[in-house]
């Protein structure tokens, strides 16, 4: 089978899944989602600052919120403190920021986990090369990694940055055990304390084994989250363009997505929850 045939069946297939799925959500008292934001929620921007969702996006996530059947949960790199106002959903789901190590609960608490020394000095001396490199500049500082960024940039000084950077972080996170990982638009040096999938691992375990459960995200650091939810739930990539991924299904944004999320709705509003009707479908 060729790329173009896997894809085409990848994107049919969605279809039948969905709504398979939805069906589940419909008849479950309880139920869990969790979404990436830059990417998957939000279209990136070269001003990450202005990274605001797709229309729609917002008000679909608050209706599943107030119906309160189902556990909305973002999992992001970002810092949860700078998601939440992107995200300006009120009152705010649960949000884990910094890959897992962050975690805002919906009633404002924090829990962050500490880093230890060797990681702290790996992090100090990737800051240390970036000053000497002058490229303080295209950096974010969060706690627990660095993260470079290109995008906006013209491809050959995308590529220029790109060279230097994995060339100069590649023998500190070898020396450290940092994870060095490339994202869309960026590279990133970070613990190997907590990740995406960490997260989804977590929140399952939170959850009723029977309660359905989906991801969606875009990254290939949300494919550590694909992994943790396979098996146990459902693994969306959302995303213009298909990449090879461990996600079992596809949808396109902002149309497909902002589809899904609004059968979600429906199918969380439906009073019979036992109904043996027919399934929801998704138009995707």
């Amino acid at each position: 089978m060729d790329p173009e045939d896997r894809i085409r069946k990848k994107s049919f297939s969605s279809k039948a899944a969905i709504g398979c799925f939805l069906g589940t959500v419909a008849r479950a008292p309880r139920s869990l989602l969790m979404l990436d934001f830059d990417g998957t929620l939000a279209p990136f921007q070269t001003d990450r600052n202005k990274a605001f969702p797709y229309p729609g996006i917002k008000s679909v996530v608050e209706e599943i919120l107030e119906v309160g059947r189902t556990r909305v949960v973002m999992v992001s790199g970002r810092d949860a403190t700078e998601l939440i106002p992107l995200l300006a959903v009120d009152p705010h789901p649960e949000v884990w920021g910094l890959h897992g190590l962050q975690r805002v609960k919906p009633d404002g608490s924090i829990e962050v986990s500490e880093l230890d020394e060797p990681t702290l000095k790996a992090l100090a001396l990737a800051d240390d090369w970036l000053d000497i490199q002058q490229l303080q500049h295209t950096a974010e500082f969060k706690a627990g990694s660095i993260a470079v960024h290109w995008r906006g940039l013209s491809i050959p000084e995308a590529e220029d940055i790109h060279h230097r950077v994995i060339l100069g972080w590649s023998s500190i996170a070898k020396q450290s055990g940092l994870d060095l990982l490339q994202f869309d638009g960026g590279v990133e040096i970070r613990s190997k304390k907590a990740n995406k999938g960490s997260a989804v691992r977590t929140l399952l375990g939170e959850m009723d084994a029977e309660a359905p459960a989906a991801y969606l995200g875009d990254d290939i650091t949300d494919e550590e989250a694909f992994h943790a939810i396979n098996g146990l739930g459902l693994s969306i990539l959302v995303r213009p363009v298909w990449r090879p991924t461990a996600a079992q299904l596809w949808l396109k944004p902002p149309e497909e997505l902002l589809a899904f999320l609004v059968r979600w709705l429906e199918a969380c509003q439906r009073e019979d929850e036992s109904s043996d009707e027919a399934t929801p479908t998704v138009n995707v």
